[in-house]
Protein backbone atom coordinates (compact mmCIF):
# COMPACT_ATOMS: atom_id res chain seq x y z
CA UNK A 1 0.00 0.00 0.00
CA UNK A 2 1.30 3.27 -0.79
CA UNK A 3 0.10 6.46 1.19
CA UNK A 4 -0.64 9.90 -1.00
CA UNK A 5 -0.21 12.64 1.17
CA UNK A 6 -1.78 16.18 1.01
CA UNK A 7 -0.08 19.38 0.23
CA UNK A 8 -0.80 22.87 1.75
CA UNK A 9 0.91 25.66 0.23
CA UNK A 10 2.80 27.98 2.46
CA UNK A 11 2.45 30.47 -0.46
CA UNK A 12 1.09 30.91 -3.62
CA UNK A 13 1.96 33.05 -6.09
CA UNK A 14 1.20 33.67 -9.87
CA UNK A 15 3.75 35.12 -12.09
CA UNK A 16 2.27 35.56 -15.35
CA UNK A 17 0.41 33.80 -17.71
CA UNK A 18 2.64 31.86 -20.38
CA UNK A 19 2.35 31.93 -23.88
CA UNK A 20 1.47 27.67 -23.63
CA UNK A 21 -1.94 28.76 -21.80
CA UNK A 22 -0.49 27.73 -17.97
CA UNK A 23 0.45 30.32 -15.47
CA UNK A 24 4.09 30.90 -13.75
CA UNK A 25 4.17 30.24 -10.40
CA UNK A 26 6.20 30.30 -7.30
CA UNK A 27 4.93 28.29 -4.13
CA UNK A 28 6.77 26.80 -1.35
CA UNK A 29 4.60 23.58 -0.70
CA UNK A 30 4.47 21.11 2.17
CA UNK A 31 3.81 17.59 2.43
CA UNK A 32 0.73 16.97 5.57
CA UNK A 33 -0.29 13.44 7.35
CA UNK A 34 -3.38 13.64 6.08
CA UNK A 35 -3.71 10.77 3.23
CA UNK A 36 -5.48 8.63 1.04
CA UNK A 37 -4.46 4.66 0.34
CA UNK A 38 -3.49 3.26 -2.81
CA UNK A 39 -3.66 0.15 -2.57
CA UNK A 40 -1.65 -1.97 -5.62
CA UNK A 41 -2.01 -5.83 -7.09
CA UNK A 42 -0.53 -6.94 -10.22
CA UNK A 43 -3.04 -8.49 -12.17
CA UNK A 44 -2.60 -10.52 -15.77
CA UNK A 45 -3.30 -7.30 -17.80
CA UNK A 46 -5.62 -4.47 -17.77
CA UNK A 47 -6.41 -2.13 -15.60
CA UNK A 48 -9.00 -3.01 -12.67
CA UNK A 49 -9.84 0.53 -10.58
CA UNK A 50 -12.56 0.68 -7.78
CA UNK A 51 -12.88 3.26 -4.99
CA UNK A 52 -14.24 3.68 -1.69
CA UNK A 53 -15.15 7.27 -1.26
CA UNK A 54 -17.82 6.97 1.95
CA UNK A 55 -15.01 9.11 4.23
CA UNK A 56 -15.11 12.06 2.34
CA UNK A 57 -18.05 14.22 1.60
CA UNK A 58 -19.20 14.66 -2.02
CA UNK A 59 -17.57 11.23 -2.94
CA UNK A 60 -19.49 10.28 -5.19
CA UNK A 61 -18.68 12.68 -7.97
CA UNK A 62 -15.05 11.90 -7.84
CA UNK A 63 -14.77 9.55 -11.66
CA UNK A 64 -13.06 6.02 -11.65
CA UNK A 65 -12.36 5.85 -15.18
CA UNK A 66 -9.56 7.91 -17.29
CA UNK A 67 -10.53 10.95 -15.83
CA UNK A 68 -9.51 9.93 -12.50
CA UNK A 69 -5.40 10.89 -12.21
CA UNK A 70 -4.35 7.93 -10.10
CA UNK A 71 -5.90 6.03 -13.77
CA UNK A 72 -4.20 8.46 -15.83
CA UNK A 73 -0.93 7.50 -14.04
CA UNK A 74 -1.02 3.62 -14.61
CA UNK A 75 -1.32 4.66 -18.51
CA UNK A 76 1.33 6.96 -17.85
CA UNK A 77 3.58 4.15 -16.40
CA UNK A 78 2.96 2.01 -19.05
CA UNK A 79 3.84 4.77 -21.98
CA UNK A 80 6.92 5.39 -20.42
CA UNK A 81 7.78 1.67 -20.09
CA UNK A 82 6.76 0.44 -23.17
CA UNK A 83 5.04 -2.42 -21.01
CA UNK A 84 0.92 -3.20 -20.89
CA UNK A 85 1.13 -3.64 -17.32
CA UNK A 86 -2.11 -5.55 -16.07
CA UNK A 87 -2.37 -3.60 -11.90
CA UNK A 88 -5.54 -3.53 -9.83
CA UNK A 89 -5.86 0.04 -7.98
CA UNK A 90 -7.77 -0.01 -4.99
CA UNK A 91 -8.10 3.81 -3.74
CA UNK A 92 -9.47 5.01 -0.54
CA UNK A 93 -10.48 8.62 -0.28
CA UNK A 94 -9.90 10.30 3.02
CA UNK A 95 -8.43 13.97 1.17
CA UNK A 96 -11.24 15.95 0.36
CA UNK A 97 -11.80 16.39 -3.60
CA UNK A 98 -11.65 19.99 -5.16
CA UNK A 99 -10.11 21.20 -1.98
CA UNK A 100 -7.19 22.76 -2.52
CA UNK A 101 -4.98 19.99 -1.41
CA UNK A 102 -3.57 18.33 -4.19
CA UNK A 103 -5.35 15.11 -3.72
CA UNK A 104 -5.63 13.75 -6.88
CA UNK A 105 -2.28 14.31 -7.73
CA UNK A 106 -1.35 13.00 -4.66
CA UNK A 107 -3.08 9.50 -5.79
CA UNK A 108 -1.09 9.77 -8.86
CA UNK A 109 2.09 9.89 -7.46
CA UNK A 110 1.60 7.00 -5.24
CA UNK A 111 0.42 5.00 -8.37
CA UNK A 112 3.82 5.91 -9.88
CA UNK A 113 5.71 4.89 -6.72
CA UNK A 114 3.93 1.93 -6.16
CA UNK A 115 4.21 -0.01 -9.61
CA UNK A 116 7.93 0.91 -9.82
CA UNK A 117 7.57 -1.14 -6.52
CA UNK A 118 5.42 -3.24 -8.04
CA UNK A 119 7.33 -4.12 -11.07
CA UNK A 120 10.41 -3.61 -9.73
CA UNK A 121 11.14 -0.85 -12.72
CA UNK A 122 14.06 0.83 -10.96
CA UNK A 123 13.37 3.92 -12.33
CA UNK A 124 15.58 7.20 -10.63
CA UNK A 125 13.71 9.95 -8.65
CA UNK A 126 14.02 12.26 -11.91
CA UNK A 127 12.20 9.68 -13.77
CA UNK A 128 9.14 9.34 -11.89
CA UNK A 129 8.68 13.23 -11.66
CA UNK A 130 9.05 13.45 -15.42
CA UNK A 131 5.93 10.93 -15.76
CA UNK A 132 4.22 12.90 -13.40
CA UNK A 133 4.48 16.02 -14.85
CA UNK A 134 2.67 14.50 -17.87
CA UNK A 135 -0.13 14.25 -15.69
CA UNK A 136 -0.66 17.00 -13.55
CA UNK A 137 1.78 19.88 -12.40
CA UNK A 138 1.88 19.46 -8.77
CA UNK A 139 2.44 15.70 -9.62
CA UNK A 140 6.34 15.36 -9.24
CA UNK A 141 6.04 17.42 -5.89
CA UNK A 142 3.81 14.68 -4.58
CA UNK A 143 6.23 12.05 -5.74
CA UNK A 144 8.97 13.51 -3.45
CA UNK A 145 7.29 14.64 -1.08
CA UNK A 146 8.16 17.29 1.93
CA UNK A 147 9.46 21.42 1.81
CA UNK A 148 9.95 22.09 -1.53
CA UNK A 149 9.84 25.85 -3.46
CA UNK A 150 7.78 25.04 -6.99
CA UNK A 151 8.46 27.15 -9.97
CA UNK A 152 7.39 27.22 -13.94
CA UNK A 153 4.29 25.28 -13.81
CA UNK A 154 4.94 24.27 -10.44
CA UNK A 155 7.31 21.16 -11.94
CA UNK A 156 10.62 22.98 -11.32
CA UNK A 157 11.48 22.28 -7.69
CA UNK A 158 13.34 22.87 -5.11
CA UNK A 159 13.99 21.24 -1.57
CA UNK A 160 14.16 23.98 1.04
CA UNK A 161 14.35 23.47 4.81
CA UNK A 162 12.28 20.51 6.46
CA UNK A 163 9.26 22.56 8.21
CA UNK A 164 7.96 19.08 10.10
CA UNK A 165 6.05 18.37 13.31
CA UNK A 166 3.68 21.65 13.32
CA UNK A 167 -0.11 20.71 14.00
CA UNK A 168 -2.37 21.55 11.07
CA UNK A 169 -6.09 22.36 11.29
CA UNK A 170 -7.88 21.90 7.87
CA UNK A 171 -10.87 23.43 7.41
CA UNK A 172 -13.06 22.37 4.42
CA UNK A 173 -16.08 24.50 3.96
CA UNK A 174 -18.91 22.03 2.54
CA UNK A 175 -18.52 23.62 -1.32
CA UNK A 176 -15.45 23.26 -3.54
CA UNK A 177 -13.71 25.06 -6.24
CA UNK A 178 -12.49 24.33 -9.54
CA UNK A 179 -8.57 25.52 -10.07
CA UNK A 180 -9.05 25.95 -13.56
CA UNK A 181 -11.86 28.64 -12.52
CA UNK A 182 -9.75 30.01 -9.67
CA UNK A 183 -7.10 30.83 -12.32
CA UNK A 184 -8.95 32.37 -15.14
CA UNK A 185 -10.96 34.04 -12.22
CA UNK A 186 -7.12 35.53 -10.98
CA UNK A 187 -6.14 36.86 -14.62
CA UNK A 188 -9.36 39.49 -14.33
CA UNK A 189 -8.02 40.97 -10.85
CA UNK A 190 -6.45 44.77 -10.86
CA UNK A 191 -2.69 43.81 -10.80
CA UNK A 192 -1.54 46.67 -9.08
CA UNK A 193 -4.04 45.41 -5.65
CA UNK A 194 -2.44 41.98 -5.88
CA UNK A 195 -0.47 41.38 -2.81
CA UNK A 196 2.53 39.04 -3.70
CA UNK A 197 4.42 36.98 -1.01
CA UNK A 198 8.11 37.47 0.04
CA UNK A 199 8.88 33.98 -1.32
CA UNK A 200 12.63 34.38 -1.24
CA UNK A 201 12.63 36.27 1.93
CA UNK A 202 10.60 33.28 3.69
CA UNK A 203 12.97 30.46 1.99
CA UNK A 204 15.94 32.71 4.09
CA UNK A 205 13.85 32.51 7.41
CA UNK A 206 13.65 28.97 6.44
CA UNK A 207 17.12 28.14 5.79
CA UNK A 208 17.84 30.77 9.33
CA UNK A 209 15.53 27.96 11.40
CA UNK A 210 13.12 31.48 12.41
CA UNK A 211 10.37 30.26 12.43
CA UNK A 212 8.64 33.03 15.32
CA UNK A 213 8.64 35.14 12.45
CA UNK A 214 7.88 33.65 9.44
CA UNK A 215 4.53 32.84 9.94
CA UNK A 216 2.99 36.39 9.74
CA UNK A 217 4.93 36.01 5.19
CA UNK A 218 3.08 33.10 4.48
CA UNK A 219 0.15 34.77 1.71
CA UNK A 220 -1.99 32.88 -1.12
CA UNK A 221 -2.78 35.33 -4.00
CA UNK A 222 -5.55 33.22 -5.05
CA UNK A 223 -7.42 34.25 -1.54
CA UNK A 224 -9.17 37.37 -3.69
CA UNK A 225 -10.68 34.70 -5.91
CA UNK A 226 -12.04 32.49 -3.45
CA UNK A 227 -13.48 35.98 -1.70
CA UNK A 228 -15.97 35.91 -4.62
CA UNK A 229 -17.90 33.02 -3.98
CA UNK A 230 -16.35 32.23 -0.17
CA UNK A 231 -16.89 35.82 1.52
CA UNK A 232 -16.39 34.28 5.00
CA UNK A 233 -12.93 32.98 4.31
CA UNK A 234 -11.07 36.21 5.97
CA UNK A 235 -13.68 36.00 9.29
CA UNK A 236 -12.87 32.04 9.36
CA UNK A 237 -9.50 32.81 9.33
CA UNK A 238 -9.97 35.28 12.13
CA UNK A 239 -11.56 32.87 14.47
CA UNK A 240 -8.40 30.48 13.70
CA UNK A 241 -6.03 33.30 14.61
CA UNK A 242 -7.93 34.27 17.37
CA UNK A 243 -7.78 30.77 18.73
CA UNK A 244 -3.83 30.57 18.70
CA UNK A 245 -3.08 29.73 15.31
CA UNK A 246 0.20 30.76 14.15
CA UNK A 247 -1.27 31.69 10.77
CA UNK A 248 -4.56 31.07 8.86
CA UNK A 249 -4.41 30.79 5.43
CA UNK A 250 -6.12 29.23 1.92
CA UNK A 251 -4.33 26.48 0.24
CA UNK A 252 -4.14 25.80 -3.67
CA UNK A 253 -7.33 27.29 -5.24
CA UNK A 254 -9.14 27.03 -2.35
CA UNK A 255 -11.43 26.58 -0.44
CA UNK A 256 -9.74 25.05 2.20
CA UNK A 257 -7.86 27.21 5.16
CA UNK A 258 -5.35 25.78 7.07
CA UNK A 259 -3.89 26.73 10.22
CA UNK A 260 -0.51 26.04 11.65
CA UNK A 261 -0.27 26.22 15.84
CA UNK A 262 1.29 24.31 18.45
CA UNK A 263 0.07 20.68 19.18
CA UNK A 264 -0.85 21.65 22.76
CA UNK A 265 -3.25 25.07 21.80
CA UNK A 266 -4.91 21.82 18.52
CA UNK A 267 -8.17 21.27 20.62
CA UNK A 268 -8.79 25.18 21.37
CA UNK A 269 -8.23 25.96 17.93
CA UNK A 270 -10.69 23.39 16.48
CA UNK A 271 -13.61 24.58 19.49
CA UNK A 272 -13.14 27.56 18.45
CA UNK A 273 -14.75 26.34 14.56
CA UNK A 274 -16.69 23.55 15.56
CA UNK A 275 -19.88 25.24 14.60
CA UNK A 276 -19.15 26.41 11.25
CA UNK A 277 -20.63 24.82 7.87
CA UNK A 278 -16.96 22.73 7.57
CA UNK A 279 -15.33 19.77 7.59
CA UNK A 280 -12.16 19.68 10.19
CA UNK A 281 -9.08 17.26 10.04
CA UNK A 282 -6.65 17.33 12.43
CA UNK A 283 -3.08 16.57 10.88
CA UNK A 284 0.68 17.80 10.98
CA UNK A 285 3.04 19.03 8.49
CA UNK A 286 5.19 15.79 7.16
Amino acid sequence: MELARAKINLTLDILKLREDGYHEVEMIMQTIGLADEVELTRIKSGIAFTMDTTQILGGENIPADERNLAYRAVLAMQEYCKRDFGVKVHLIKKIPAAAGLGGGSADAAAVIRGMNWLYDLNLNINELCLIGEKIGSDVPFCVVEGTFLAKGRGEILRELAPFKNYAVILLKPNFEIATAWAYKTFDTLDAAKIQHPQTYKIIEMFRMRDFDTVFKYFANVLEPVAEKVFPDLESYKVKLIKAGAKVALMSGSGPTIFALADKADVDRIVASVQDLPAQIFITETD
